[in-house]
């Protein structure tokens, strides 16, 4: 191995050290507030860890790397406490009934007939955020709005849309706001 290659590689290592010693007592405390458990806190922590390590060189680069470090670590608990609310303990007995999935697959007949029918602006904020997954910050920017902005005007097209299908379709909800029945549209 030369010496160059050796020294490149040791440089983000030495990038990263230095600014994991800086702030990682910060950011235990800052997972340690946000986490109960104090070892999901230190199991993020090394994510975050690993994060850093596997952007080497660009982490180097970084204007602020204690900003980036906060950023992944938010993201690390917000990503925490997305599985944790996913994770549901459900009966070995307990079975969908068929009549929840068949009102869902043939919901799918109306929904493509009723987007269009929205105004342009709707449409393309239901498309864009929920169709598509664009993050609504990703909307905001394409779109010129702030973020709470492009978060109402996708709210309000949210709203819109089950409006209309409570309309065009009969689209019936249960007490959860879930689709529980509607009369298909045949145009």
């Amino acid at each position: 191995m030369s010496a160059d290659k050796t020294s490149t590689e040791i440089a983000p290592f030495t990038c990263v050290s230095r600014a994991w010693s800086a702030h990682e007592t910060e950011l235990r405390r800052f997972l340690s507030h946000r986490l109960s458990d104090a070892h999901h806190a230190e199991d993020l922590l090394q994510d975050v860890f690993i994060k850093a390590m596997r952007e080497g060189k660009r982490f180097c680069g970084l204007d602020s790397a204690r900003a980036w470090l906060f950023e992944v670590a938010r993201n690390v608990a917000v990503d925490h406490f997305r599985k944790q609310r996913e994770l549901v303990d459900v009966p070995d007995d307990l079975v969908a009934e068929t009549d929840e999935r068949e009102v869902i697959d043939v919901m799918t007949i109306c929904l493509p007939r009723a987007l269009p029918e929205l105004p342009d602006e709707d449409r393309e904020a239901i498309l864009l955020c929920d169709l598509q997954g664009m993050k609504q910050e990703d909307f905001a920017r394409l779109k010129g709005l702030s973020l709470s902005g492009a978060k109402s005007r996708v709210q309000r097209a949210r709203k819109r849309l089950r409006d209309h299908l409570t309309q065009a379709c009969q689209v019936q909800y249960d007490e959860q706001g879930r689709v529980c029945g509607f009369i298909p549209r045949h145009t």
